[in-house]
Formats: structure tokens, sequence, C-alpha cells
């Protein structure tokens, strides 16, 4: 181990060192001309850092750039044809917020969202090979293509447990007894016959 003074840009720093394998800290020192630049990649190591956090904890992957979510949809709206009653509106529905996640992604990029959407619900008909046809988000057109082929995945976790926060956070809204009644603000209303001090 060492102790030493360093220089990083203009700042003097203490630098701790320890040189030994075992060691399992690390420090992480960010340079940028902006403040802008440094907070993204903050962010990006951030978003690193966590990724390999959970993968430790779980390994399993799902084909990423919104394939999963398309896959998903798609399942829900055959399950949703094939219920009778009230309860297919819901299920439908339910299918059309998985959309959300293409559409952000070809607004980012520049691409037209509906056209995006057309085409990934295109390929995933194809029931063997589709299952895995995600956005191009590198091309300038509204491309799709084979997402574990070019090795693009998202964490199991992260989704797992986005989805289920987001249908707590329905069935919380949509329980009645949990919803908050706004009631008109004031005193009670005058009698019949006397004015309103107010008025005066």
């Amino acid at each position: 181990s060492s102790v030493s003074l360093e220089e990083v840009g203009d700042t003097t720093v203490v630098v701790f060192k320890q040189d030994r394998d075992e060691t399992a800290m690390s420090t992480i020192i960010i340079r940028g001309s902006t403040d802008n630049i440094m907070d993204d990649i903050e962010r990006a190591i951030d978003d690193g850092v966590n990724s390999v956090k959970v993968l430790t904890r779980d390994q399993r992957c799902l084909p990423g750039a919104a394939a999963t979510e398309i896959e998903l949809a798609k399942q829900l709206m055959i399950f949703g044809e094939q219920t009778s009653g009230m309860e297919q509106y819901a299920i439908k529905k339910f299918a059309e917020a998985f959309e959300i996640f293409p559409k952000v992604l070809a607004e980012n990029t520049g691409l037209k969202a509906n056209e995006v959407l057309a085409n990934m619900y295109n390929a995933h008909q194809d029931s063997v090979t589709g299952v895995n046809a995600g956005i191009n988000l590198e091309s300038d057109h509204c491309e799709v293509m084979d997402v574990v082929e070019h090795q693009i995945f998202d964490v199991f976790l992260t989704k797992h447990w986005g989805i289920k926060f987001a249908v707590n956070a329905a069935n919380t809204v949509l329980v009645v007894d949990q919803i908050i009644m706004a009631k008109q603000a004031g005193g009670p209303k005058p009698r019949k016959g006397q004015a309103d001090p107010d008025d005066e």
C-alpha cells in the first residue's frame, strides 16, 4: 500500500493505492470538458456497474431493442382475442402499453414510431425466427434485426421488476377504495333565506 499526492488536471488529490489482487474497491475519476459530458459519463458508468451487480445475482438475459416487449404485446393480444367478456378489453390495453418501449426508442433515434412498430409486428409474426426481432438503432431507416445474433440483451431482473411495479401501480389506481375523493372546500352552506356574510 502507498499514499501519494498527485495532480489531476488543476486539482491536487491524495491517492491511496493497494496493489494487491484481492482488493475489492476502486475509484474511477471522470474528466470532461463540460458538466453535461461528465454527467452522461457518470450515468453510463453507474448503469454499467448496476448491470454487472444484477448479473451476479441472476445471469438470465432477454432480447433487447424492444424485442421482448413487442413479443409480450403480441402474445397478450392473441390471449385477449381468445378471452370472452369485458376482460378482453383490459388485456388488449395492457398489451398496447408495451408498445411504448419501441415508440420511445424510435423517437429518440429520429425514426418514425408507427413505421417501426408495424415492421416489428410484421417480423414477430414468425414465431420461430421473429421472436428476437428488435429495432436496428444504428440504421437510418426503420429496420429490424435479430438482436440475439448481434448480442443485444437486457437484464431479466430489470424487466421483471419494472413490469411488476408498473402493474402494481396500475392496480392501485384501479382499486376503488384507494381512490381519494375530492370534496368541495369551505364550510357549511348557508341556510335558505339567509344571506352569505361574505357577500355583504
